[in-house]
């Protein structure tokens, strides 16, 4: 563990799955999102440390538990970046300012946000406040 005031290690990431569940094909969204977010940390050397999931359907990410998981892990200063699909796994585009609110407040203890869906990762997949 990483103690406070150190930089985190940027190879080591956690990844976050808070995908819409479809009742035809049940985890289907989620199973992509995990193997789309190890993929990419593969081919870039990062290494996930834990994969933290909710349940889509809270705007607020501040109410979910497994988003205050990432908060704590970005708190202790353990990861160098959260991993996820797309930035409205974050929280969704009617509310965009809870997801920069959300991405400034990571950037802010050193932590970077990464998307893994193709198109946004060929742009670098990086987080923009």
């Amino acid at each position: 563990m990483i103690g406070a005031g150190t930089p985190p290690d940027e190879t080591t990431v956690v990844l976050y799955v808070c995908v819409d569940r479809s009742t035809l094909m049940p985890g289907l969204a989620a199973r992509r999102a995990e193997e789309e977010g190890r993929a990419f940390a593969q081919d870039r050397g990062l290494t996930i440390t834990e994969v933290v999931t909710d349940e889509y359907g809270q705007p607020d990410p501040n109410q979910r538990r497994g988003w205050l998981r990432i908060r704590e892990l970005a708190e202790g200063g353990t990861v160098g970046a959260v991993l996820v699909r797309w930035p409205i796994a974050i929280a969704p585009e009617s509310v965009p300012e809870l997801r920069h609110r959300e991405t400034a407040w990571l950037q802010e203890h050193g932590v970077r946000v990464r998307y893994t869906w193709a198109p946004l990762a060929a742009k670098g997949g990086e987080t923009r406040c």
